[in-house]
């Protein structure tokens, strides 16, 4: 649950509607390689979630999970049945059962048709604005939107919640599993959120706002204890077996990354700009050289090139506009341009008989500008075009660097404390850390030989 505030009232009243935003958000998630990359806990998590599905009150609607490469403790449903947990949640995470009670929490705010009913402003915006930090790396947007957070938790309102704790934990236990991690999965994240506080005071800093799954949630809520145990008391006349296979979660968890993303190498035909943080795509063969004044990509034989130049962005104008007036011939082919959260437009200019692709588009406080020629238009056109098109900004994971840490599971050898088995550790508050993902959080230690998770 999770977005960025303003924008125009908007309520979508129709399950097609839904559809569409969900779909578009997922398409441009995909697209910009959001989603975490390890196939069989992508498979384990739909498995589990469709498992969910089926013992819903929409059991034939389609749904979709998905793992977002995140490092944030969060999980988030949008509109059209598309469910997503971020890699940064799964880490503080014990067992299936509460995996199920973040999947089931989610599907119940889908099933309940919570985006429909709710009326808070700019739904549609907000659901896009999801994307920010995925598509732009804006820490400041990424902040507002918070991976779709506060805004739209308020938005549903504590009866929205309660009802789909309600439902998620009736379809816990009808497939199986035990209702009560949903308890579990609040103290987790009630421990990270008191963490954070205890931090942020220390260091004088301001607390940030928690972003959000159960973030209404209090503690000991007597309403929300009502309506999970209400679910144990389900009589359905069989005996429902747990789903779950021991070990499957810890086994499919080990390895998992920690902290920031290290899957997003460089691809070869991406031309990257550190200093002005964009990227674009270029055919085989091409080369690109950025000079002072200038960026120039260029075909092997010199029988094409774009060269992009740019000027401070005029918030009075726009990329359409910015195009008319800088072309010089006859304008055709005009097309605006939508791509990993930018905006832009694109047209092809003659004169003379010579024909040229040209295009503008904003990004951050600069207007960028394309122009691109060859010998024969007509047939380099597709790979001006390319260019112009695969424009963005570089995502977060492609400025990694550093040395990649995973989460592994050990078993306690004899006389290890959380004070010894953080001791080395590579990263900050590493005691703390450990506690709160072994759910040791402020106190209690672990007994000897049982599995816990260290960062390596």
């Amino acid at each position: 649950m999770n977005p960025a505030t303003g924008g125009a009232t908007v309520v979508l009243g129709s399950q097609g509607g839904e559809e569409e935003t969900g779909e578009e958000m997922y398409e441009k998630f995909k697209a910009e390689g959001a989603f975490y990359d390890d196939p069989e806990l992508a498979a384990y998590v739909e498995r589990v979630g469709q498992r969910l599905v089926a013992k819903s009150d929409m059991p034939e609607r389609d749904f979709t999970f998905s793992v977002i490469d995140a490092p944030d403790i969060n999980a988030f449903a949008t509109p059209g049945g598309y469910i997503y947990v971020n890699r940064g949640l799964l880490a503080y995470l014990d067992r299936e059962a509460e995996l199920a009670a973040v999947l089931a929490h989610e599907i119940a705010h889908v099933t309940a048709r919570h985006h429909a009913r709710r009326k808070a402003a700019g739904v549609t915006s907000q659901v896009l604005a999801t994307t920010a930090y995925v598509l732009t790396g804006s820490g400041a947007l990424y902040e507002a939107s918070s991976m779709y957070g506060a805004e739209l938790i308020s938005g549903y309102g504590r009866e929205m919640e309660l009802e789909a704790d309600g439902l998620g934990a009736e379809y816990m236990y009808k497939a199986g599993y035990d209702p009560e991690s949903l308890f579990e999965v609040i103290g987790v994240l009630k421990n990270q959120e008191q963490f954070q506080r205890l931090k942020a005071k220390a260091s004088g800093k301001p607390l940030a706002t928690y972003h959000g799954l159960y973030a209404s949630h209090p503690r000991n809520d007597k309403r929300l204890q009502t309506v999970i145990r209400a679910a144990n008391e389900l009589d359905t006349g069989t005996y429902i077996e747990d789903p779950s296979r021991p070990g499957e979660f810890r086994e499919l968890t080990d390895g998992l990354v920690w902290g920031q993303s290290i899957q997003g190498q460089r691809a070869d035909n991406r031309y990257y700009h550190n200093k002005l943080g964009f990227t674009f795509a270029h055919p085989e063969g091409w080369r690109v050289n950025a000079g002072a004044s200038a960026v120039v990509a260029r075909a092997g034989d010199g029988s094409a090139a774009v060269t992009i130049t740019l000027r401070r962005r005029n918030p009075d104008t726009n990329p359409e506009t910015v195009l008319t007036d800088l072309a010089r011939g006859d304008l055709s082919g005009g097309e605006a341009l939508e791509q990993a959260g930018l905006t832009g437009y694109s047209a092809v200019a003659t004169a003379g008989g010579k024909s040229k692709r040209l295009a503008a588009i904003d990004f951050g406080g600069l207007t960028y500008l394309f122009e691109g020629e060859a010998a024969d238009f007509a047939a380099s056109d597709t790979a001006l075009k390319e260019i112009i098109t695969t424009f963005r900004p570089i995502l977060p994971q492609e400025r990694q660097s550093g040395q990649p840490r995973y989460v592994r599971y050990i078993q306690v050898p004899r006389g290890a404390t959380m004070e010894t088995l953080a001791a080395g550790s590579p990263i900050p508050d590493a005691e703390a850390q450990l506690r709160l993902i072994n759910g040791f959080y402020p106190r209690g230690e672990p007994r000897t030989g049982d599995w816990v998770k260290v960062i390596r």
